[in-house]
């Protein structure tokens, strides 16, 4: 949902980043109001809300879904959907939700706030993956997940994070599997040390790297103003 531009709330007044968790276990996502720039504009949104589409993509065909299903990969489909009942019930409960419904979840965050204030637009598609297991028979991944082809060539990332909080460690993963002869050489190495000094060495095992890593952080984004 995004605010229209009324007195009482101008989006072009605000920055603002909040994030929330739901009341409601099966609800994976956040509720989040935060400021993005749309088409040049900077807009006030509201997004919890979930969906159900069978495309892959947003602008992609009703028959992705159908069109994926094979032998080897339909009864790993049932046994995710079987095992998340709850979940997929939540789905239908958000597709089936009213404009009032809606502003209700708003109102817990802004109380004064009208319907008519406000414009539902459709946001990002999201693709979950399903894996094969051997004792679950099949499983619903919430995660985020790098996807690369045997001979390096390509690579995709699939799951529920592809922002600036998976970035960079999203490519520092993908260069050694992409480009396995030339990451071990030398120059690479060092660069990549230039790039990430913490590249390779496990901060959860390393207090001092840790705090060293942590203050290097805070002084390039400039927050220990």
């Amino acid at each position: 949902m995004v605010v229209q531009d009324k007195v009482a709330l101008r989006p072009s007044q605000y920055y603002a980043n909040l994030y929330s968790h739901t009341n409601n276990r099966h609800d994976v996502k956040k509720h989040p109001i935060h400021t993005r720039i749309i088409n040049g504009k900077k807009e006030l949104l509201f997004g919890p809300f979930a969906g159900f589409s069978t495309k892959f993509l947003k602008n992609g065909s009703m028959m992705d879904l159908p069109k994926s299903i094979r032998l080897d990969n339909a009864i790993p489909m049932i046994f995710a959907v079987m095992k998340n009942m709850p979940l997929t019930k939540y789905l239908i409960e958000q597709v089936r939700q009213k404009p009032e419904d809606r502003l209700l979840a708003l109102r817990e965050y802004v109380p004064f706030t009208k319907l008519e204030d406000w414009e539902l637009l459709e946001a990002g598609q999201r693709v979950r993956v399903i894996k094969k297991d051997k004792e679950a028979g099949g499983v619903l991944e919430f995660g985020t997940e790098i996807v690369v082809s045997q001979d390096g060539t390509v690579a995709a990332l699939l799951g529920a994070s592809r922002g600036a909080s998976t970035a960079a460690a999203v490519m520092l993963g993908i260069l050694p599997k992409c480009f396995k002869k030339w990451s071990q050489t030398e120059r690479w190495q060092v660069k990549l040390k230039e790039i990430a000094p913490s590249f390779g060495l496990s901060l959860s095992q390393n207090e001092a790297l840790l705090e060293k890593t942590r203050q290097r952080t805070a002084t390039t984004l400039g927050l220990n103003r």
